[in-house]
Order: structure tokens, then C-alpha cells, then sequence
């Protein structure tokens, strides 16, 4: 068969990773169009809803608009996102209350800072730095709602100490 022979195929408007989309294909047996969705979801690039209602039901992607990421089935197909995967899916809170709660048992108390510097760098990497802090935000107020924890600084300046031991000054 002469090069002129050779069928070709173009993709318009689609650029592919060819070395990920290659082990997809290899390690599973996926159609092109979600092959070619997994591929966007790795870029962080936008899909539509009914992709993404598609992929969920076939547990091939996990998070919440916009910040999807490929499931554990997919990341053990690519060998190279494994690690990725861990730190794009989202631990729970219970996880992050648990560190607050031992740094301030072992130091007492913690201004926003210093429990933003506890927690940055373990959030899902899906997130950017504005939902990292609402995130701790969030974690913060659930604590403080189930008096866990309570400001013994000002509103401006908190100042955040386990309960108890705040009970006692």
C-alpha cells in the first residue's frame, strides 16, 4: 500500500494526548468518544453534562463541576496518574478537623494562618487557592458550630482554641 493509499483520519477541533489516549485503548475497552472525554477531563478542559452523567455512570470520573477527575479504574489503567489521583480526589473532612484538632491539642491554639499552612498543601489539588480557603473556611465554621473549637482572639484577629482548654483561662 502506497502512502497515497493510506487511509487517514483527522479529528478537527480535538488534540489528543497520544501517549494517554494509546493506554486507554490498550488497558480497557472504552469507545473513542469517552476515551476522547477522559482526555479532556485529564487537560481539566470543560465537558458537557451528558458526558458527564455518561462517564459517572460507568465510574470512570469522580469530583464535582468544574474540577472532575478520572476515577481509580481509570488511574490504574495509566499507571502514571495513579499518584495523581490521590491528590486530586478529595479527602473527608473528618480527615482535615482531625489535623486541626491535633495541632491544636499539641499547640494550644492556631491563628488562620497557621491552620491555612496546615492544610494548603493536603486539599485536593483540584482545587484553586480561593476554594482551598473557603474549604478551610468551612472546616473552621463546622468545627466552631459543633464546639469543637472557639475564637479566643478577635473577629478581625481569631485566634482558635479546642474548647475545653479555652473553658479553662
Amino acid at each position: 500500500m502506497s502512502e497515497s493509499d493510506a487511509v487517514k483520519i483527522t479529528i478537527y477541533g480535538k488534540i489528543v494526548d497520544p501517549a494517554y489516549s494509546r493506554m486507554l485503548i490498550q488497558k480497557t475497552d472504552l469507545s473513542l468518544q469517552d476515551i476522547f472525554a477522559l482526555d479532556r477531563v485529564q487537560k481539566k478542559l470543560p465537558i458537557d453534562d451528558a458526558v458527564v452523567k455518561q462517564l459517572r455512570r460507568a465510574n470512570l470520573i469522580e469530583g464535582r463541576k468544574p474540577n472532575y477527575h478520572v476515577s481509580a479504574t481509570i488511574a490504574v489503567a495509566t499507571t502514571t496518574s495513579k499518584a495523581d489521583y490521590i491528590l486530586t480526589r478529595a479527602q473527608d473532612d473528618d480527615y482535615y478537623t482531625k489535623l486541626i484538632y491535633d495541632y491544636l491539642t499539641k499547640f494550644g491554639s492556631a491563628t488562620r494562618k497557621e491552620i491555612d499552612n496546615l492544610l494548603l498543601g493536603k486539599l485536593s489539588d483540584a482545587l484553586d487557592d480561593k476554594q482551598k480557603h473557603n474549604k478551610i473556611g468551612n472546616l473552621i465554621t463546622g468545627m466552631r458550630v459543633a464546639e469543637t473549637i472557639v475564637n479566643s482572639g478577635s473577629r478581625k484577629t481569631p485566634k482558635w482554641a479546642l474548647k475545653q482548654k479555652c473553658d479553662s483561662f
